[in-house]
């Protein structure tokens, strides 16, 4: 099948990539600039891997999300938050309808340029804090950009069914240099190591039982999951 991969240079979008390349004809790689605070040191690495692969990379600019939308992530925002990734603060860095924005702006793309097919990277953990990540939405999604395009664009999500682990695991067998890839929602020179997302990448790396090839600011000990979060254990009986 012939896709569009959305890529924003994350180790899960990366591993996507590879995916696709092994299984299907990429056709293009899409990434957003919407003025997240990490758009600046992420969307380098996406355009790296498809110019590795040797696929055309298309960077589009979402300005009035950074204008108009609430979110710490964003450029406008507040201060990232620290802590586990499923943790109630980390809500603040959500972005308000962002997969379906982004999913309805490639599909149209995907159209244009021939495609068949979307892939995203949504995986089992990714509910557990974003609304327009979940099953129920990305069904309706998909649904969607198969009826509302001519060519009946496949949404197709590789990683649904596996944790952030599982994703590593994956992309360690495909060849995914994961020290090309970035995390951080901070942004700075190096990944903080505290932050939601770093503390995810952390873990994902331990899960899988491979090494971390990323350099953090911080290795503190690591934030214990809330209870009812992807991976954290069940609460105990009184």
């Amino acid at each position: 099948m012939k896709v569009v991969v959305l890529c924003s240079g994350g180790m899960d979008s990366v591993a996507a990539l590879y995916w696709a390349r092994a299984h299907h004809t990429v056709v293009a790689v899409a990434s957003f600039d919407y003025g997240a605070k990490h758009n600046p040191r992420e969307i380098p690495f996406a355009r790296e891997h498809a110019a590795a692969l040797g696929v055309r990379h298309e960077v589009i600019a979402l300005p009035f999300v950074n204008q108009l939308f609430a979110s710490h992530l964003l450029q406008s925002g507040g201060e990232i938050p620290e802590g586990h990734y499923a943790a109630d603060n980390m809500k603040q860095t959500v972005v308000p309808f962002r997969n379906a924005i982004m999913l309805s702006i490639t599909c149209g793309f995907a159209e244009s340029v021939g495609a068949e097919g979307l892939i995203i990277a949504a995986h089992g953990g990714d509910h557990a804090i974003y609304p327009d990540c979940r099953e129920t939405f990305m069904q309706a999604m998909g649904d969607t950009m198969r009826l509302g395009t001519y060519a009946g664009i496949t949404l197709l999500r590789p990683f649904i069914d596996l944790t952030k682990g599982g994703i590593a695991r994956v992309g360690y067998g495909l060849g995914v240099p994961f020290a090309r890839t970035w995390s951080c929602y901070k942004g700075g020179e190096r990944h903080c190591g505290r932050c939601g997302t770093c503390v995810e990448r952390r873990e994902a790396f331990l899960e899988a039982g491979l090494p971390d090839p990323t350099s953090y600011q911080h290795e503190d000990p690591l934030p214990a999951a809330p209870h009812g979060s992807p991976g954290s254990p069940p609460p105990r009986s009184p």
